[in-house]
């Protein structure tokens, strides 16, 4: 079972190095801060395949395996967010044949995928284990997993670096013998730099999930401070 962790720490740029563009009576600076969490969900998409020189066979195997599908994750079901398996796929491939003289081999390919979301980490390695037992192909990376309350970590981040960003222009300005005014203007840079994951971002045993690493998401503005 995956612990269950929400940590929300910011750390503020160093005030040390900064770019530093000063005119009579202002001080254009920029900010910066992170915020580190661990991803508490995750996004996940299964297939069910079967191949056979008649199409209908293929599809009633594929209708099979997700019979079995559905019963195996039945005690989960309702904690499955925005659960769909209705794409379905049928098609055929050549089979090329070993001798030169034969035509390649026709088979039917039938394919059904599943893809839901999950808020509750603990799950996804009893339903990785379902799919493996059936034979269904999927994959498992750090792309997949997110937090479930991003935009407020997003905002965290923002109001850090914003704060950054004074406490700069407070440092400049006693420095000069002055003070920090009001903010002439400030462009926030789209907010939010993407999610980074610090470490592997998870490690797997035996085709399950261990552990997923912490990830941090960082904000910069730059701004321009009246000095007093």
């Amino acid at each position: 079972m995956l612990p269950n962790v929400h940590r929300y720490l910011l750390f503020p740029a160093t005030l040390a190095v900064f770019p530093l563009c000063a005119i009579a009576g202002e001080v254009s600076l920029s900010g910066q801060a992170s915020v580190k969490y661990t991803p508490d969900s995750a996004r996940l998409q299964f297939t069910a395949n079967a191949e056979h020189s008649l199409p209908e066979t293929a599809t009633r195997r594929v209708n099979e395996q997700m019979e079995q599908w559905r019963a195996g994750i039945s005690d989960y079901r309702d904690q499955l967010g925005s659960y769909s398996d209705a794409s379905v796929n049928l098609y055929s491939r050549s089979i090329p044949s070993q001798e030169r003289s034969q035509k390649p081999e026709k088979v039917a390919v039938a394919s059904q995928t599943v893809s839901f979301t999950i808020d509750d980490l603990s799950l996804l390695n009893p339903i990785l284990e379902q799919a493996q037992a059936l034979g269904m192909d999927y994959n498992v990376g750090p792309h997949q997993f997110f937090h479930s309350d991003e935009s407020s970590l997003r905002k965290q981040a923002l109001a850090g670096a914003i704060a950054d960003a004074r406490a700069r222009c407070e440092f400049v300005a006693n420095e000069l013998e002055k003070q920090c005014g009001e903010v002439i203007n400030i462009n926030i840079d789209g907010g939010y730099q993407p999610p980074v994951p610090m470490m592997a971002e998870m490690r797997a045993s035996s085709d399950t999930v261990s552990d997923v690493g912490p990830r941090e998401l960082t904000s910069r503005v730059s701004a321009t401070f009246e000095l007093e």
